[in-house]
């Protein structure tokens, strides 16, 4: 048996999983070209990178064969819509990825520049190459190559390239609402949501959802001089400093009342299948150089994925320029998220974070809010759902070894928002991996992962062809 056979394909999804392999080179080209467009939704300065990248999936969407190609608009950042609907009687899947990146601060800390793919020792290093757009092309080439090879799907496609994940996906409900009869599907196959682990195969079963905060606090009209007024007032950084430090005990647990209201504590299924994953401890704090600290009573990775989190994000104010500068600071501000899990609302949670910090600001201090973004909840895929099911045979025949059950510490708007809004689940078939320092300086992408992962899509499409569409409901 070659590399590219595989042990559960027939002739004609052998036929476009070799066809894919023979075509390493040119979506290696084509990905190395989408990475050079710097979509970073968050920075209005990059507006003109994200109509760039715009038109140029839309190009490739026509290219490959898709119908209905168009942009649909819910006020912000318009998504990227196209659809093949030859498979009758076949279930329809919204194949979903986005095309935003996250800023490439600091530029200083890249080894080579962010939109200017590099590849070495196997690895494409650019901002948004693991997240996601290396997975997004593995989607998009496995429908191209089925289109090119069979000339057609084993099962519907409406393709749906959001251009907001990377900024909390403000309009996204607005837009899902205004096209609904058009993004009518049975399920929802993402290519955002990476794999936990190269050696070990497993199953996205669900992530934790997430909001978002900023805040401003005073304490005097104007920054004041530190040698008329220093120990005589209010310093907003030292204010500020104590009011963040009231958000956690000394043991890490967070100390806002109401934090984990309606939190489902995880489930004996849940605990084995975290128990069950290979996980060192010490070489994942030692390889970034951090400590273990958190939630007393659960395991860290029982912590970064079944239970909520608070974490300040951004904590700045006063004089930041070179040499010194003596003030005592008026304001300070700072950024937080919370992660929430299964049961809570994520707005209720993040209100419960603001009046924790009104009822702590002190005397003679204001604080103001910046932003609050409710965010989305935690979601949750049934372990008897048709996409799980299909998941799990075709990673268990390819890798010889059952799955295991594991659930996303990062939160995929999506996910929750498709099952509130469409009544429709959603498995996150990503092929990225932890250590590709997503949303860090150095992002980088494994070459191998694009074959591996076509693989994976072509058996998977295949597979899911076997489901009645009505096998996908009432989970």
């Amino acid at each position: 048996m070659h590399s590219t056979d595989s042990p559960s394909a027939d002739a004609g999804t052998q036929a476009v999983i070799d066809h894919l392999a023979a075509r390493q080179q040119p979506i290696v080209a084509w990905l190395e070209d989408f990475l050079r467009i710097p979509s970073v939704s968050a920075d209005p300065a990059f507006a003109p990178g994200m109509d760039t990248a715009r038109r140029f999936l839309l190009e490739r969407l026509r290219a490959i064969g898709l119908h209905e190609v168009q942009l649909l608009d819910g006020g912000g950042e318009p998504a990227v819509y196209g659809e093949w609907n030859g498979a009758p009687g076949k279930p329809t899947l919204m194949v979903y990825g986005h095309y935003d990146v996250q800023p490439a601060d600091p530029l200083a800390l890249w080894r080579t520049p962010p939109f200017e793919p590099a590849t070495v020792d196997g690895r494409l290093y650019a901002r948004g190459s693991s997240d996601v757009k290396g997975s997004t092309t593995i989607a998009l080439e496995t429908i191209a190559a089925f289109l090119a090879v069979r000339g057609g799907c084993p099962v519907n496609i409406k393709v749906f390239l959001e251009g907001e994940e990377e900024t909390g996906s403000p309009s996204l409900r607005r837009l899902v609402e205004r096209h609904r009869a058009l993004l009518r599907a049975d399920a929802v196959l993402s290519a955002d949501g990476g794999r936990a682990s190269a050696e070990v195969p497993t199953i996205n079963t669900g992530a934790r959802g997430n909001a978002q905060l900023e805040v401003r606090l005073r304490s005097a009209h104007k920054d004041l001089h530190s040698g008329r007024y220093g120990g005589g007032v209010r310093n907003a950084l030292h204010e500020m400093a104590r009011l963040i430090a009231s958000l956690h005990h000394a043991d890490g647990g967070v100390a806002v009342e109401g934090f984990h209201a309606g939190a489902q504590p995880p489930t004996p299924r849940q605990r084995a299948d975290t128990a069950a994953f290979p996980y060192d401890e010490a070489a994942f704090f030692a390889d970034v150089g951090g400590s273990d600290h958190g939630e007393p009573g659960y395991s860290a990775r029982e912590r970064i994925t079944l239970r909520p989190a608070l974490d300040v994000n951004g904590l700045w104010g006063g004089y930041t320029g070179e040499g010194g500068k003596t003030i005592v600071p008026c304001e300070a501000g700072a950024k937080l998220t919370a992660r929430v899990v299964a049961g809570q609302d994520p707005g209720a949670v993040i209100r419960a974070v603001l009046r924790h910090l009104q009822a702590h600001c002190p005397p003679g201090c204001t604080l103001e809010t910046v932003a609050l973004h409710e965010g989305s909840p935690a979601s949750t895929l049934a372990p008897a759902h048709p996409l799980v099911r299909a998941a799990e045979a075709v990673l268990e025949r390819e890798s010889g070894r059952r799955p295991i059950h594991v659930r996303l510490g990062a939160s995929v708007p999506v996910t929750a928002l498709f099952k509130e809004t469409l009544g429709i689940d959603t498995l996150m078939f990503g092929f990225n991996l932890p250590d590709e320092d997503v949303h860090a300086p150095n992002e980088f992408f494994r070459l191998a992962s694009i074959q591996q992962g076509a693989r994976a899509w072509t058996l998977l499409l295949a597979e899911l062809a076997s489901y009645p569409p009505a096998r996908f409901h009432g989970h």
